[in-house]
């Protein structure tokens, strides 16, 4: 994970400090206080193989921490037997630490605003509700950046700034008649560019089946960090 910004590595760090449970080859468990209620258990499988596990300290005391869990299988059961779900696994994507403005064809996407509110209703409103909700991508977001068909939009990259974090985590959304012609990494690549100028670092996420979003996420520079597992609210 060396070629990564260091400010996403020293995230991941701190998000996995606390007690340490566990250790055993790559994986690691810890329990850590600050852990966010609304994902009480989280791992992350780098792409390096290692593996971060963390709890809450009320799960900790609710499991027997005593038996061994070398693997995120081993933890997950025992969590599941706690009552415990979780979501669908996340791929994560960075910038790496060098990279640079991406070829592409960058001058068809440009920054949206609140004059631009009936085009992207009219565009939200033909895009499918799943495509909307996998999507997630709003006006009122921190950066929208799209592209245009004439008059008329078609795609749309939004980005939310994640609390206490470095992040700026994106959502791109283009209607089915407008794919395959570069306006999704045009979008993408644009708001990329932005986040860093603003002193954020992009970061894409995406179901592991999504193959067109992986393929988009590798078109425009992003490189697979690791797999984000997150059990869902108490």
């Amino acid at each position: 994970m060396s070629d990564f910004p260091r400010p996403i590595l020293d995230y991941w760090r701190s998000a996995f400090e606390g007690t340490l449970a566990e250790t055993h080859g790559n994986f690691i468990l810890s329990v850590v206080p600050t852990l966010d209620r609304k994902r009480p258990a989280m791992m992350l499988l780098g792409m390096d193989g290692s593996v971060q596990a963390a709890i809450t300290p009320e799960l900790a005391s609710a499991i027997d921490l005593k038996a061994r869990m070398a693997s995120v299988a081993a933890l997950r059961e025992r969590l599941e037997n706690e009552g415990i779900t979780f979501h669908d696994p996340d791929f994560l994507f960075y910038l790496p630490a060098n990279a640079g403005p991406e070829a592409g064809s960058l001058a068809s996407a440009r920054q949206l605003t609140e004059e631009d509110r009936a085009a992207f209703d009219t565009f939200y409103a033909a895009a499918s509700k799943h495509d909307r909700e996998d999507a997630y991508v709003e006006l009122d977001h921190w950066a929208v950046f799209g592209c245009f068909e004439g008059e008329r939009l078609v795609t749309a990259a939004s980005a939310i700034l994640w609390k206490d974090s470095p992040m700026a985590d994106l959502g791109v959304l283009t209607l089915p008649d407008a794919r395959g012609k570069g306006h999704a990494r045009a979008a993408v690549q644009s708001i990329n560019g932005f986040a860093r100028q603003q002193g954020y670092e992009p970061q894409y996420r995406c179901q592991m089946d999504n193959h067109a979003s992986v393929a988009l996420a590798k078109a425009c520079g992003l490189v697979l960090f690791g797999k984000w597992i997150v059990a869902a609210g108490e």
